[in-house]
C-alpha cells in the first residue's frame, strides 16, 4: 500500500522579535534540584520563584524545604499532594512533611523505604541527611550543656 505524503504547509512561522519573545524558558527542575543539594545559594531563591507557577511534586517539596515562611511549607505540600501522579512522588511528599513535622522516627522509615524503591532519588536522600545533620548537632550541644554543667560545680 503506497504511503500518501500531505502537501506541505503554506503557512509559516511568524517573526520573532528578540524583544518581545525573550521569556526566560523555564528551570531545568532536575539541574534546579541538583543545584540545592550541592549547596549553591542562588539554588533556594530560584526554587521559590519557579514554584509560584510550577505543579511539578519535587519542585514544591524543594520549595516547601528553603521557604522561609512559616505558612508557605503548608501550602506548597498541599499542591505537591494535588499534583503528585506517582507513588514516587507521593512518598516524597510524606518525607517532606515527616521531616517538617520533626517526626525523626516516621522520617528514617519513609527514607527507607522510599530509597529502597527509587535508589536515584537525590531529593529524599537529602531530605534525610539534613536530619541526621540536626540530631548530630543537637547531640553535641546537648553534651557540651552536660560538660558545662559539670565544669560549673
Amino acid at each position: 500500500m503506497p504511503v500518501r505524503r500531505q502537501p506541505a504547509s503554506g503557512r509559516r512561522q511568524g517573526i520573532v522579535s528578540a524583544t518581545e519573545h525573550c521569556e526566560r524558558m523555564p528551570p531545568d527542575i532536575e539541574a534546579l534540584l541538583l543545584r540545592l543539594i550541592g549547596g549553591d545559594a542562588t539554588a533556594p531563591g530560584e526554587i521559590l520563584e519557579s514554584a509560584r507557577t510550577s505543579d511539578s511534586p519535587p519542585l514544591l517539596v524543594a520549595a516547601a524545604l528553603v521557604t522561609e515562611q512559616a505558612s508557605e511549607p503548608a501550602g506548597f505540600l498541599v499542591r505537591a499532594a494535588k499534583n503528585a501522579a506517582t507513588t514516587r512522588d507521593r512518598q516524597l511528599v510524606a518525607l517532606a512533611t515527616a521531616h517538617l513535622d520533626d517526626d525523626a522516627d516516621l522520617l528514617d522509615a519513609l527514607v527507607r523505604d522510599h530509597l529502597s524503591d527509587h535508589p536515584d532519588n537525590m531529593l529524599a536522600a537529602w531530605i534525610a541527611s539534613q536530619r541526621s545533620h540536626t540530631e548530630q548537632r543537637d547531640q553535641r550541644e546537648e553534651q557540651r550543656d552536660v560538660r558545662d554543667t559539670f565544669e560549673q560545680s
